[in-house]
């Protein structure tokens, strides 16, 4: 395991991040950038919240602490080691966490043959794996507190599937059972589950992945309408989000004419 360098709560010359009394701590993963970003700036107004920060690249992540207040926690999700590792830091740091925004993921497209072994196993490590270890060390302590809340970063890419991403959309699928399954088990604890699934958003993420986007529908929606569901998410009133909302239709033609969805699928990708 790979820490992303050596650090403890790193933050910026003249920001404060130590904790507050009484101010909730929410752990965001996926900040460097993209939603994650755009998450961490929202929760920061109005000092609601003391943010611990997680992202792959370093200085991204060090701007984000800057401009939030938060603490910067740079590790690697990639492994079963860099999640307890962050686990416990944002414990150590934070004192407690009491919400995980799980928004960390990473994107590849293409024809599935041309995929590698090694990087289908980076994607469902860091997609799915890093999900549920990180879920596994935060969950247990909210249990004891009986409060928390857990905000999980899906796709609904996961709900449909997508030409030229059929690991990435097995990624994100299977964070829908995961979900719907925890969250029967938590009831009764106080402490709520929410999945957040965006379509397209408009961050770096597609011109990481190597491939641009270049449907014309559905249009890319901007992170910070993401981060407003995730906000929303935080409050515990919802189960689901789907962003933009009209996505869910087809999610419903699926359920009640899946014949007709998939020859529509087949027809517009």
């Amino acid at each position: 395991m790979r820490a992303i360098p050596p650090h403890r709560g790193t933050q910026a010359a003249g920001t404060d991040s130590s904790p507050h009394p009484g101010r909730p701590v929410a752990l965001i993963t996926g900040a460097s950038s993209g939603i994650g970003a755009a998450v961490a700036d929202r929760l920061s107004v109005g000092g609601r919240w003391d943010l611990l920060l997680n992202g792959r690249d370093v200085e991204r992540l060090s701007d984000v602490a800057a401009r939030t207040g938060g603490s910067a926690l740079p590790w690697d999700l990639a492994s079963e080691e860099g999640c307890r590792s962050l686990a416990e830091e944002a414990l150590a740091v934070g004192g407690r966490v009491d919400a995980l925004v799980a928004a960390a993921g990473l994107g590849w497209a293409g024809t599935y043959t041309d995929m590698t072994p090694a990087l289908v196993n980076r994607l469902v490590k860091v997609n799915v794996c890093a999900v549920m270890h990180l879920v596994s060390e935060l969950l247990p302590p909210m249990l004891t507190r009986g409060s928390g809340r857990l905000v999980v970063l899906g796709s609904v890419a996961g709900r449909f599937g997508v030409r030229g991403e059929a690991a990435y959309a097995a990624t994100k699928g299977a964070l829908i059972p995961f979900v719907q399954s925890l969250r029967y088990e938590l009831q009764g604890t106080g402490v709520r589950l929410c999945l957040v699934m965006p379509g397209p958003v408009d961050t770096p993420f597609f011109a990481r992945r190597g491939t641009p986007y270049t449907r014309s529908r559905p249009r890319p929606v901007p992170a910070e309408r993401v981060a407003a569901a995730v906000e929303e998410a935080l409050s515990g009133k919802r189960h689901e989000i789907t962003v933009p909302r009209w996505m869910e239709v087809p999610a419903r033609l699926q359920g009640v004419a899946p014949h007709l969805f998939h020859r529509l699928a087949a027809r517009f990708g």
